[in-house]
């Protein structure tokens, strides 16, 4: 190996893990909606790779399609930003959706009173809500929930811009071996780091005393998604 192939491979490695850390979109809505849903750390850490894999595998395609096609490494760059900017939109516009959802969701679970008759003549004062007492009639559990699947097309259409760059250079010299190493690594260190935050912030959330709060983590994970999504937009997150 030169020393060039080492030094990109060395800048692969090194942005993929601060891109990654620095930007909170790519851990916290998994920690999040994996807390309010009661996910295990199973499903939150394949899940977790799955989106991690829609993510950087969107970029490579394109930026494949770029070699393929010849494109100018300015163009894809241009591309991936107007992608990135849409994106970051969609996601705040998902985490506003969500918090709307998750603060209806409380509201129709207030409790409220009424009168129970009987035909005695008596009567009592029934208190109850319609969020816990009835919802083992129309248990939400067994319904198809969308809302990690719209988290993971977001996900995949969100753009990963650092690979273009690190993918186009040995494109240019046509050194293929490079590129698929290249590629490789910075994909295996993005999705691992992710997967690291994600597991260790999930695992050391199981031992606050979060019980008082339980009622409103879809709140939480619906307002953390729309702060995710504004520090994108306004912060460059």
């Amino acid at each position: 190996m030169t020393n060039e192939f080492m030094l990109l491979l060395l800048t692969a490695i090194s942005v993929a893990f601060i891109h990654t850390l620095s930007g909170p979109d790519h851990y916290l809505p998994f920690i999040v909606i994996s807390k309010a849903r009661n996910w295990s750390m199973r499903k939150t850490s394949w899940f977790t790779v799955l989106c991690g894999l829609g993510h950087v595998g969107s970029s490579i395609v394109l930026g494949f399609v770029g070699i393929a096609f010849g494109l100018a490494l300015s163009k894809l760059e241009l591309f991936e930003s107007a992608r990135g900017s849409f994106i970051s939109w969609l996601f705040t516009a998902f985490g506003m959706v969500y918090l709307v959802w998750a603060v209806y969701r409380i509201l129709r679970g207030r409790q409220h009173s009424h009168k129970h008759f009987h035909h005695n003549g008596s009567e009592h004062l029934h208190v109850h809500n319609h969020h816990s007492d009835h919802l083992h009639v129309h248990d939400e559990k067994g319904k198809a929930n969308i809302t990690p699947w719209i988290l993971f097309t977001i996900f995949v259409f969100g753009p990963c811009e650092p690979l273009i760059p690190i993918v186009m250079f040995p494109a240019v010299k046509h050194n293929y071996f490079e590129l698929i190493v290249v590629t490789g690594a910075f994909s295996i260190v993005t999705i691992f780091t992710m997967l690291a935050v994600v597991m260790i912030a999930s695992y050391g959330i199981k031992f606050l005393p979060m019980k008082i709060l339980e009622k409103y983590s879809h709140v939480m994970a619906g307002t953390t998604i729309l702060l995710c999504g504004l520090g994108m937009i306004f912060l460059g997150l």
